[in-house]
């Protein structure tokens, strides 16, 4: 499956309003795309000033755009966009370890995606 970039604010927005998965490593959020193909997801990245420096957020980024190389493409799910949130130990931790945490993210936040929503009489119970 292709993987594009988000750009725009409003999609990280809906992202953060939507689900929401943290893991060592690494914050996932994911909401349902309304606009775009749907044969495809979307990705976005952000590492905060909090993290650092420039050089240590742009290593951050770098390194959770690795991982999404190696993941997404067979684990995404069509038609979602993803944002990635880096943490103060996304520099520091083994690669394979930051993938598997990612992947173990990814199907946490697939099966709350496809999971059906309960009905208004059982939320009332």
């Amino acid at each position: 499956m292709k993987v594009f970039i988000l750009k725009k604010r409003k999609d990280f927005i809906k992202a953060a309003q939507g689900f929401k998965v943290v893991v060592n490593g690494l914050v996932l959020q994911a909401a349902l795309s309304m606009s775009g193909p749907q044969d495809c997801c979307h990705v976005g990245y952000t590492a905060t000033k909090k993290l650092g420096k420039a050089h240590i957020r742009n290593r951050t980024k770098r390194r959770l755009r690795a991982a999404v190389a190696i993941v997404f493409p067979e684990e995404a799910l069509a038609g979602v966009n993803y944002v990635l949130i880096g943490r103060h130990n996304t520099i520091t931790l083994k690669f394979d370890y930051l993938t598997r945490r990612l992947r173990q993210a990814l199907k946490e936040i697939n099966a709350q995606i496809t999971a059906p929503a309960p009905s208004a009489a059982e939320e009332n119970s």
